[in-house]
């Protein structure tokens, strides 16, 4: 806003506004972008002076950690916010992940869209599987990005001593993801066994709760 009012006349400017044209005798000769600016006062006049239509129908905040979460295990939380209940949010969906010490975000996949991670504290190391077979195993700490491609196996662990929180973002309406475990769990055992030359009677321990953070 500022660079356009600086490469417009002033007369320009005070015709279009409706104002003499000394009023933007003082305005900047260059876009401030980000600068030091004044704390905002009460947030009732600043509601009453952009809109006079009262709030919108569809919120454009969402307090993403202070409701209940999706998923809660001693292993962490789930916090999940998409179209289901920030109705706004149609086309972005998130997930905050907090994972205790030593704890597992299980092994899982997006069958809807890529994810991209931003860590916001702790540190942990993630595991991503694709076919060939292909896998490469990060380290990860606060302030770091991760992605993971629609479909392809991973899992993250807390490498840490304090609690790991990262979030999830994926382009999509709705937050959707596949267990490993609950997937398999769901396989007739027969068949599974076979694959991983293990015991039905093991196959039946499997988690089918989808429990999302898995404990030490």
């Amino acid at each position: 806003m500022s660079e356009w009012f600086t490469h417009t006349p002033p007369d320009i400017l005070g015709q279009n506004f409706g104002v003499p044209v000394e009023t933007f005798k003082d305005i900047p000769l260059r876009d401030l972008y980000i600068f030091q600016g004044e704390l905002p006062g009460d947030l009732a006049p600043d509601r009453a002076a952009v809109s006079g239509k009262g709030a919108p129908p569809h919120p454009f905040t969402f307090s993403l950690g202070s409701g209940a979460p999706a998923r809660e295990t001693k292993g962490g939380t789930v916090h999940i916010a998409d179209s289901r209940n920030f109705t706004v949010s149609t086309t972005v969906a998130a997930a905050l992940v907090t994972v205790r010490p030593g704890g597992l975000r299980e092994m899982h996949w997006h069958p809807n869209a890529d994810e991209w991670q931003y860590w916001i504290k702790g540190k942990g190391q993630m595991t991503v599987f694709n076919t060939g077979p292909n896998a490469v195993t990060m380290d990860f700490n606060s302030g770091d990005i991760g992605y993971v491609k629609k479909n392809l196996g991973h899992y993250v662990k807390n490498t840490g001593d304090t609690d790991l929180q990262f979030l999830e973002v994926f382009r999509a309406p709705y937050f959707a993801d596949v267990s490993l475990s609950d997937w398999i769990a769901r396989t007739p055992p027969a068949m599974v066994a076979q694959h991983l030359n293990v015991s039905e009677a093991t196959i039946a321990k499997f988690r089918k709760n989808k429990p999302e953070v898995m404990p030490v």
